[in-house]
């Protein structure tokens, strides 16, 4: 069976999987990957204004993914409209990454550079600068029906900007989207602990890590023999531990064929619970030194 949404702490639901713009040709026109993901069956995308010199400056431990010069917001609209589809049948998604623009600046901004009426999520793309205030400018929004989603999510906040938040928050966040991959779960745990504890879904990026960043590392060979097993890849094994996670899984490729082995990972049985303990204490030991 295909992936399945997951549910929100605000009542919606959200696909499980999604298409991330950022990471494929920073900066270019990329409406031609964004349209091929569409057509692939992608239903979720997941875009990004440019972030600001304040954030690539940033030394987050969760921030490895923020980087220059995103400026897909275009490429998304324009894939949206040469797809044919209506806009109401894919669920889009932003981040506020600009802190010398309002939120709601921003916000009509990326309305207007997608060529749409609403986002389904809007996310702060990361804990730097008043975070808080932009939250409750997001709070405002809502409150003034000025927008069709709820603006309650987050990008790459760690636990003590999360506890810090819902001090001051009126809406408690429905998602917090992160680097998460096996090698960093462990580390991860009471972040992710705490997040549960509030009904925060967490959006996975970056999972592939043990392929294209730490290759050779301890959890290979879990992964390996979870592959054999099941006759598939290591890296539908990889997604397949995501979801055992019960994470929103944000990938993305150039390459149809990968995308649609990303796909068909939802069609696949899932890994036994012996094979992800495998997985998790492989993961623990940290990634192999590749200087």
């Amino acid at each position: 069976m295909p992936f399945s949404d997951i549910q929100l702490n605000d009542g919606r639901k959200i696909p499980s999987i999604a298409f991330g713009s950022g990471s494929v040709n920073k900066g270019k026109d990329i409406h031609a990957y964004i349209e091929q993901a569409i057509e692939a069956g992608f239903s979720h995308i997941d875009t990004a204004q440019r972030p600001s010199q304040l954030l690539l400056r940033a030394k987050h431990p969760l921030s490895l993914y923020v980087t220059p010069r995103h400026r897909n917001e275009e490429s998304v609209g324009r894939a949206i409209r040469e797809s044919g589809l209506e806009p109401s049948t894919l669920y889009i998604t932003s981040k506020y990454g600009l802190p010398h623009e309002t939120p709601r600046k921003a916000l009509e901004d990326s309305l207007g550079k997608i060529g749409i009426k609403y986002l389904d999520l809007y996310l702060i793309h990361a804990p730097r600068g008043d975070y808080i205030g932009a939250w409750t400018a997001f709070e405002k929004i809502q409150e003034e029906g000025l927008a069709k989603f709820v603006p309650s999510d987050l990008f790459n906040f760690g636990i003590e900007e999360l506890q810090t938040l819902l001090k001051h928050a009126k809406v408690i966040p429905a998602v917090n989207q992160i680097r998460f991959h096996p090698y960093n779960y462990t580390q991860l745990k009471p972040l992710l602990e705490y997040q549960a504890s509030h009904g925060i879904v967490t959006e996975a990026y970056g999972s592939l890590a043990p392929i294209t960043a730490y290759p050779g590392g301890p959890v290979d060979a879990p992964i390996k023999q979870a592959a054999e097993r099941l006759g598939i890849t290591p890296t539908q094994v990889i997604f397949l531990w995501v979801k055992a996670k019960g994470a929103v899984i944000v990938t993305t490729s150039s390459n149809k064929k990968h995308l649609e082995e990303y796909l068909s990972v939802g069609d696949l049985p899932p890994l036994t619970s012996e094979e992800i303990e495998e997985i998790d204490n492989a993961g623990a030991q940290g990634p192999p030194n590749t200087a």
